[in-house]
């Protein structure tokens, strides 16, 4: 038996999670994936991958290799030292891996410190009557439609539309560009999943050169036209720091641009929608949260923890090292399981219960260096809208259960009808 096997809680088998994966991707799996998660934490906390690798299920070692510095996430250079370099050389697959969230220091120090704290406290108060604004509005049209019609889908009403009409005003992208950002959005992140097909990959090429021709053509115009927005600002600060290269500086552009745009759409909108669907399905727990609002927090942290919008997260490792037991050889990657991690009854007690006053945590916004940029408008975002929502649709519910995409790494609500 290899050295790995003899470790207390792991499987020398690697096609043990395979059936679990398939269940995962399944519609009973999408709709619930938390007895799926108890069943690959079972088998330890840190499981061999069929395709080599591991998944890591425990809140604490996954807290470990989030925060540790010898961890690190899958860039360019790691990709061409895989075996199969060309799986890695998909244009939408490229085109992520230039952004902050697969760039590993010295690089990514560089870009974040640019570019600060985005979303600090002066930022957060001066978006917060915007906010409000858009979340009036797009009450007003699902309040509206259940009228008219008695149902209404959450997710393309409300949920999805919040975190484009947020960040597309913040950066001032016209309003007429949301519908085609989103549709590009939903269709580039097949690359990102953790075994795309070649149908979805290529799905994914189309979506990123529509992708790459809206924001080069948006900084262009921005850099013939600029204010004094957030991206004149980000124009006028790299092409100071590119003085005698454009080439660079719009890349760098292009790569922020981009990534923290569409960054901030479909988790969010997952966050809006799982936090209404798990409010909504019990009516006590809506009611009571409409008389405590001060809670409206930890709600959120709740809504988080109890069904994350990134399900995986992958890092690999800088050098040879030992993770909760098991020999990890330089290189290796580890694919974090943030809902295992969540349901851990190690970290909080009788997991699969959503308790609004739980205080407990998750590991759902990350850690170190790559924690999210946005987890604090995300908060905002939810915030604003819950305390809305609760005082104006005191009996709403959920009129069928919600659909998910069929994904095993970024969760997507795609439909939730609501009725009152």
């Amino acid at each position: 038996m290899t050295a790995v096997g003899v470790i207390r809680g792991t499987t020398p088998d690697r096609r043990a999670v395979i059936p679990l994966l398939r269940r995962l991707r399944s519609d009973e799996g999408r709709a619930d994936p938390l007895p799926v998660w108890d069943e690959l934490r079972a088998l330890g906390e840190v499981v061999p991958a069929p395709w080599g690798g591991y998944f890591v299920t425990g809140f604490d070692t996954c807290n470990q290799v989030l925060r540790g510095r010898n961890w690190l996430v899958p860039d360019f250079d790691w990709q061409e030292r895989r075996p199969d370099p060309a799986r890695w050389r998909e244009p939408a697959t490229r085109e992520m891996t230039r952004t902050l969230s697969r760039l590993n220091p010295p690089v990514h120090t560089a870009q974040r410190r640019a570019l600060g704290n985005l979303f600090d406290r002066g930022t957060l108060e001066t978006l917060r009557p915007r906010i409000d604004r858009h979340v009036t509005g797009l009450l007003d049209r699902l309040d509206l439609r259940l009228r008219t019609h008695g149902t209404a889908d959450f997710v393309t009403t409300v949920a999805e539309q919040l975190p484009i009409h947020t960040v597309g005003r913040w950066l001032a992208i016209p309003d007429e560009h949301y519908p085609h950002i989103l549709d590009f959005t939903h269709r580039q992140v097949h690359a990102q999943e953790l075994l795309p097909t070649k149908s979805e990959l290529a799905v994914s090429a189309q979506a990123t050169l529509e992708m790459r021709t809206f924001f080069t053509g948006l900084l262009a115009h921005r850099r013939a036209h600029p204010g004094n927005d957030v991206l004149s600002g980000w124009i006028r600060y790299w092409d100071a720091q590119y003085p005698d290269d454009r080439a660079a500086a719009d890349q760098t552009l292009y790569d922020l641009t981009m990534f923290i745009t569409i960054a901030s759409l479909e988790t969010t909108a997952t966050l809006l929608a799982n936090a209404v669907w798990f409010l909504t399905r019990d009516p006590a727990v809506a009611d009571w949260l409409r008389r405590h609002p001060e809670h409206i927090d930890d709600a959120i942290d709740e809504a988080l923890r109890y069904d994350p919008p990134i399900h995986l997260n992958t890092r690999f490792a800088a050098d040879d090292t030992v993770l909760a037991g098991v020999p990890i050889a330089k290189d290796t990657a580890v694919h974090v399981l943030y809902g295992a991690a969540n349901h851990d009854p190690r970290r909080n007690e009788n997991p699969h219960v959503f308790d609004i006053r739980r205080k407990g945590g998750h590991l759902t916004f990350g850690g170190g260096a790559h924690y999210c940029l946005g987890a604090a408008l995300a908060r905002l975002e939810a915030r604003q809208l819950l305390t809305q929502l609760l005082e104006r649709f005191p009996t709403l519910r959920p009129a069928t259960a919600p659909t998910y995409a069929n994904r095993m790494v970024f969760r997507r609500m795609t439909s939730l009808s609501v009725t009152t």
